[in-house]
């Protein structure tokens, strides 16, 4: 896709117009619930404080499910899409400190640095706080609230915040994971304070699950037992850092948990898969005085069971999180996978380009044919 101008042409006799048509790109837009289709739009204008992104490598969310199947709404026409790789094709007049052609990364939250809730150190819920109440994931824009990742272009918003440089020597593949999914899943153990010598138990291992086995690790946690019933994830989780798995196909994970562990139960249990049974079942295996980190996306309300709670009395501690974002979460992010520390491009089991994401969505909702993730490359 070009971005010059095209002219218009002119009739035989008359004077040559200078009106110029707006540029278009390929996207991948919110048409109805069930719909998300390719279409084409205008490119995004950029503003002083803005940088505009030709995407190379984006994909697809659980979150992105969510929205296709009306679980989360958003606007009608809406670009969808929220983990960009791309390289700067234009910055605003007032962005210092970086330069058109160079390789960059944004997360998927995209704080302004300056909100009441950035200065109280949570970025995340950048906007959430409002005259009119609060609103969770505020930070959250692209494919939210402004136009997403899934497209040509992309406008990153609060540039000087949000862009991130890609380390030479990467590849897309290798940061792919940066935006969201490994800063959600790492956010996880991060949140629940796992310690070296933890006992860590991850409920479900899609995307999100495995980087949270995979951050625990990294944390120094020395016993991780995974909640998953797919041999192939089953097996992505022992090369991620699992040192058992439970299949909850064979009974209640709870219950093979807690035999595994003699009865104590686990310092940390991580849920990842947003469900009211695998949120119930970690609350279930936290030791007294454990904490159960929540990541999951929940579609309706949560009850909390009197018993797993100890009445209130357990001093159990549980946290939520929204996957941290900003310029600097995405360097250190990238630190870790330029220092091989972990490497994530055996998440990345299909690969389709940008004219074929229509298919890439039928194969990654449906979760056919092994799927983890899908890179969309342009």
């Amino acid at each position: 896709m070009s971005l010059a101008p095209e002219r218009a042409s002119r009739l035989p006799g008359t004077a040559v117009p200078r009106r110029c048509q707006v540029a278009k790109m390929k996207a991948a837009v919110f048409a109805e619930v069930g719909r998300i289709v390719l279409e084409d739009k205008p490119v995004p204008d950029i503003g002083p404080l803005d940088a505009l992104i030709r995407i190379t490598t984006t994909t697809i969310c659980g979150t992105d499910v969510h929205i296709l199947k009306g679980e989360y709404p958003v606007a009608r026409g809406l670009t969808i899409g929220h983990e960009p790789v791309g390289i700067i094709e234009k910055l605003g007049s007032a962005v210092s400190g970086f330069r058109e052609g160079q390789r960059v990364i944004a997360g998927a939250i995209t704080p302004s640095g300056h909100s009441a809730a950035c200065l109280c150190g949570c970025s995340s819920q950048d906007g959430a706080g409002t005259r009119h109440g609060f609103k969770p994931m505020g930070g959250w824009r692209f494919g939210n609230t402004i136009d997403g990742a899934q497209a040509e272009y992309l406008r990153v918003p609060d540039a000087m915040t949000n862009l991130a440089p890609v380390p030479d020597g990467l590849s897309d593949e290798q940061v792919l994971m940066c935006p969201d999914i490994m800063s959600t899943g790492f956010s996880g153990a991060e949140r629940g304070e796992v310690r070296i010598g933890d006992t860590v138990a991850v409920f479900a291992q899609g995307p999100i699950g495995l980087c949270a086995t995979a951050g625990a690790k990294l944390m120094g946690a020395t016993r991780i037992i995974a909640v998953e019933s797919i041999p192939a994830r089953q097996e992505m989780a022992r090369r991620l850092g699992a040192d058992e798995v439970v299949d909850f196909t064979e009974g209640d994970p709870a219950e093979q948990i807690l035999e595994l562990t003699g009865g104590r139960g686990v310092d940390v249990a991580i849920e990842a898969l947003g469900r009211q049974e695998t949120f119930e079942g970690a609350l279930r295996v936290l030791r007294p005085g454990g904490t159960l980190s929540s990541l999951g996306v929940y579609s309706g309300d949560l009850r909390i069971p009197l018993g797993a709670f100890a009445a209130g009395l357990g001093d159990h501690k549980i946290v939520t999180t929204l996957c941290p974002g900003g310029k600097e979460r995405m360097r250190r992010l990238m630190e870790v996978v330029a220092a091989e520390r972990v490497d994530l491009r055996p998440l990345v089991t299909h690969r389709f380009t940008l004219d074929d994401i229509e298919a890439a969505y039928d194969l990654f909702a449906h979760q056919r044919d092994g799927v983890l993730k899908v890179a969309i490359r342009n």
